[in-house]
């Protein structure tokens, strides 16, 4: 382990042009308080030309990416002990990852934490169901010969996970790839490259083979593609927007000369999520948990509410206290505690929540922010529209920021149906006290999480497997008990005696 000194980390934070001057100098600051706070300079060192940015480049580097097979990558359980001692190696440095999501992607620090502690989560569970998905399936037995069913790597994946949960999802999506016995390349968006360089400096040290997870950052259009059409590529797990999901598949579906099977993507796509609060429902808990939902982490989250859809029984008084709440949050840099919303990730979502904004006006009621808050830097005020109409950009499009739009329904079952009208269908929520009302929302609500009295954010590692419906993804449940077969294909073998 080595030390890097201030000049060093302004060198590395030069290369990630998602952070501001300020931010590395903030982080400098965190650093020279925890004594233990240190950086492998190595692994920078090594992974220096992930920052090749051409197909011609990423090319003639590929097969440096590649070089494990993965009918040679240890048994089950020892892949899964590499992924135990990576989880508690994690554990020891948790504030430094803590901080990094707080410097580089404006996490407030309870944000940050729960994020980190889901990566926590998601390898401890996945280590563990690969080893029972190492063991034969149960099989109906035949006269005169052995039935033996296995399942088996796929081969050599491409992981591209998000910027907005830099550490979790990125953790889960290549760990579940990798302890299934596959090889991985780790393409991190562009916003989020700290979270990965960290994550693989705790691979390492833990004991994954060289090869096994390989770091490979640059623009999606560029690398991400190349990787996406290559022929060796039997794999893509995706989470991103639903334009760059749909071009994916759209990409892996077609056959690439020399290629030899039919690529698999799992991919997860965001939504246009909502809260049904019935004139039967605590309105306060429902103001409570629309608030959290919907301007957690700045609106940033694919579960994230962007649609309130009220009673008419109770609208106005939602309303009224919804605001309220709303003008309580403060906006700031998130380095200081007090500041529960930090700011977007970058300067095109800056632009483009700030032209939603502009819709809502014409779409519906300003009832609290509509403008950039104080500040320099991508700081937006926590904006709710009401009275916008079901079939309105506003109630419709992912704005994937701090706007939301309020919807008045006539009643549970026009909740229900603007709750249905739109083409995803990830998470949802109702808040009622009206116990037909919450199995009839069980059986009609068409979302893939779905939440009764509570937010329609933070599912937690099986105990709610995270996955949507419609174009809101391929119904990938990551976190559940079937969620590393989509990395597996099954063997059926016989024997004669």
């Amino acid at each position: 382990m080595i030390d890097i000194n201030s000049n060093e980390i302004h060198l590395w934070f030069a290369r990630v042009p998602a952070l501001s001057k300020s931010a590395v100098e903030a982080y400098t600051k965190l650093l020279s308080k925890e004594e233990q706070y240190h950086c492998e300079t190595l692994l920078f060192e090594r992974h220096r030309h992930e920052y090749l940015t051409t197909r011609a480049l990423v090319r003639t580097t590929l097969s440096q990416y590649l070089p494990v097979k993965p009918e040679k990558w240890q048994p089950a359980i020892e892949r899964a002990s590499i992924v135990l001692r990576a989880s508690r190696m994690m554990k020891q440095r948790r504030f430094e990852f803590d901080a990094a999501m707080i410097l580089e992607e404006g996490k407030n620090w309870l944000e940050a934490d729960a994020d980190f502690a889901e990566a926590v989560d998601f390898l401890d569970f996945y280590a563990r169901e690969a080893i029972r998905y190492d063991q034969p399936c149960g099989v109906t037995p035949y006269p005169g010969e052995s039935q033996e069913v296995r399942y088996i790597p796929l081969g050599v994946g491409v992981v591209i996970p998000p910027w907005n949960f830099p550490c979790a999802i990125m953790a889960g999506m290549t760990t579940a790839a990798a302890v299934t016995g596959n090889t991985v390349v780790l393409k991190p968006s562009s916003d989020a490259p700290l979270l990965a360089a960290l994550f693989m400096d705790v691979l390492e040290k833990a004991g994954m083979p060289a090869g096994v997870v390989n770091l490979l950052t640059g623009p999606g259009g560029s690398v991400g593609d190349f990787l996406v059409e290559h022929p060796k590529t039997r794999f893509i797990s995706f989470t991103g927007s639903k334009e760059v999901g749909l071009r994916i598949i759209e990409k892996a579906a077609k056959v690439a000369p020399g290629q030899i099977w039919i690529k698999r993507v799992v991919a997860e796509m965001g939504g246009k999520d909502c809260i049904i609060v019935d004139s039967e429902a605590d309105v306060d808990e429902a103001v409570e948990g629309t608030a959290v939902a919907a301007f957690g982490f700045q609106g940033q989250k694919c579960s994230a509410c962007s649609r309130a859809i009220v009673d008419a029984k109770v609208y106005e008084e939602f309303v009224e206290k919804l605001a309220a709440r709303v003008k309580k949050i403060t906006v700031g840099p998130t380095e200081k505690r007090e500041n529960w919303m930090g700011a977007v990730i970058n300067q095109r979502a800056f632009e483009s929540h700030l032209a939603y904004i502009e819709v809502g006006k014409a779409e519906g009621r300003l009832v609290c922010g509509g403008k950039k808050a104080a500040g320099d830097g991508y700081f937006i005020q926590p904006t709710v529209f009401a009275d916008v109409k079901r079939n309105a950009r506003l109630a419709q499009e992912e704005v994937f920021g701090p706007v939301l739009a309020v919807i008045k329904a006539r009643s549970f079952s026009d909740a229900l149906d603007i709750a249905n009208g739109t083409v995803y269908g990830l998470t949802g929520a109702v808040f009622t006290r009206n116990r037909e009302k919450i199995l009839r929302a069980k059986r009609e609500f068409m979302c893939g999480n779905m939440y009764i009295n509570r937010k329609c954010t933070g599912a937690l590692v099986d105990v709610q497997p995270f996955g949507g419906f419609n174009l809101s993804g391929t119904d990938s449940k990551a976190g559940g008990r079937d969620y590393l077969l989509l990395f597996l294909q099954a063997k059926s073998m016989t024997e004669r005696f």
